[in-house]
């Protein structure tokens, strides 16, 4: 039986090789709050009060374009270090265990592969319906038509109160995003008559602290799960599951949907695989899309920006016939609102290669956490975004800084691992935008808050944090145009 004082002396042993390098680490130069060097309870403490985006981009304003934020992770804000940090070699960094958390019945995605060489195997596969010249079929163009003009529909239903955007743009997402996966052929539509319950039940997701507390401490969330279920529910989606499991066992969908790619025959995938693709597209089509329009009208409607919708309008009516990607201010409006509000905000982590890198002049050693997060790298920079907390669409129009200001956006994050479903977010943003603008003026109801419209971090995407947002569509004719 070993003595007190030989354990004694073994954990002091143990605690000084631990100082020691924690004092030689070469982290140790790069700034951030002293306890960064020692905990992450500090940072786990804000991902746990939804605060986490805010309290990165602080420590940025405070620190600087790098900062550590715990032992062994650092976040940057540069546009040098989103090309090294996720551009690298094609595809940037290997992704770190924090994706786990998003794996769908039990099944890796090409969102949630770590490497980027099953990333790449994945991607190869669903890249062709993501791209641009597949999004812009009048098949598909025109399902994300029909479904602006039935949100339209509904805004003209409202007139005279007031509509929850929070909801219906949500529902408007899950309307596109089930018609590019799931679309059959020869039919008009995809219709289940529990289509928005099952958009609230993918959408309003309040699992967030359960998910965290069984990624960081996977045993004593066995151990206390069904106390913990007290407080904090595990993510249930029966709908969800029950509705994508359904119809990716259709036969005969669209040329241009992702169901009937994944069902190709040289790809081997079985139907789990093929559905835990599709749920997780859909999953991120709503939240992102939703999310992003809604902050965007928001700000559109609010005194400091009417001008701006007004210069919107002008384009619109005098430009009724052009196609939805031809309309400049339309695209800066667009650009901007991204910029001001990204979808998915916070910071995407990946880990240092072997052999250790340097990233905005400071050696980091292999297996380093380093991130960006599209918030602080489209607000650190004033010479390139001047004012780069205003909402200012203007910014996109002028031909001086362009490179730059593209270099820097973030939005859809970037490299070979960049979202894949970026033209057709663009173009639900686009055409939702021209329809709604080219016949309604938006102001926010008199119940809101600025307060209602703080945001609320998620994991990785972002919502309102009163959960909704109430606006008054007031048609043109009626405010007299100008």
């Amino acid at each position: 039986m070993l003595s007190p004082l030989l354990i004694f002396v073994a954990v002091l042993l143990l605690a000084v090789h631990s100082l020691r390098q924690l004092l030689s680490s070469p982290l140790n130069k790069i700034p951030g709050p002293w306890h960064a060097k020692f905990t992450t309870l500090v940072l786990k403490w804000h991902e746990f009060r939804t605060n986490r985006t805010r309290y990165v981009h602080h420590l940025h304003l405070k620190y600087g374009r790098a900062v550590r934020i715990a032992p062994n992770e650092v976040i940057f804000a540069s546009a040098a270090a989103v090309k090294e940090i996720y551009c690298s070699g094609g595809s940037g960094y290997d992704k770190t265990e924090f994706y786990d958390m998003f794996k769908v019945y039990g099944k890796r995605t090409m969102f949630t592969t770590l490497n980027k060489d099953d990333h790449a195997k994945r991607k190869r596969i669903l890249a062709d319906r993501y791209a641009n010249t597949n999004v812009v079929r009048p098949q598909s163009l025109d399902g994300i038509a029909d479904r602006a003009g039935n949100f339209v529909k509904t805004c003209f239903q409202s007139v005279g109160g007031s509509l929850d955007l929070y909801v219906r743009l949500h529902s408007y997402a899950f309307d596109c995003v089930t018609h590019h996966l799931f679309h059959p052929n020869g039919t008009d539509s995809l219709l289940n008559s529990k289509d928005e319950e099952i958009m609230r039940e993918v959408t309003f997701d309040d699992s967030l602290q359960n998910r965290l507390f069984q990624y960081y401490w996977p045993t004593a969330h066995k151990l206390m799960g069904k106390v913990l279920y007290l407080f904090a529910k595990p993510r249930e989606t029966p709908l969800a599951d029950d509705f994508v499991l359904d119809t990716c066992a259709l036969t005969d969908t669209a040329p241009f949907t992702l169901l009937n790619r994944l069902q190709g025959p040289n790809y081997n995938l079985d139907a789990l695989d093929v559905a835990a693709e599709c749920l997780d597209h859909m999953a991120a089509g709503i939240d992102t899309t939703g999310d992003a329009l809604c902050f965007l009208m928001w700000e559109l409607s609010q005194p400091r920006s009417i001008h701006y919708q007004r210069e919107l309008q002008r384009e619109l009516l005098t430009n009724a016939g052009a196609s939805f990607d031809k309309l400049p201010y339309l695209d800066a409006v667009v650009m901007e609102g991204l910029r001001c509000f990204p979808p998915i905000p916070m910071s995407l982590p990946r880990y240092v290669p072997a052999g250790g890198r340097t990233i905005d002049g400071f050696f980091l050693p292999p297996g380093t956490t380093v991130s960006c997060q599209a918030l602080s790298v489209h607000k650190m920079d004033g010479t390139v975004f001047p004012e780069p907390d205003a909402f200012r669409p203007e910014r996109w129009l002028e031909p001086k800084g362009d490179a730059e200001r593209k270099r820097l956006f973030f939005a859809f994050a970037n490299g070979g691992r960049g979202c894949v479903g970026k033209h057709l977010a663009l173009a639900e943003m686009k055409l939702l935008l021209r329809a709604v603008y080219s016949r309604f003026t938006t102001l926010p109801d008199a119940s809101m808050t600025a307060a209602d419209m703080d945001m609320s971090d998620q994991l990785i995407s972002s919502r309102p944090a009163g959960q909704r947002c109430l606006l008054r569509f007031d048609p043109l004719e009626a405010v007299g145009g100008d």
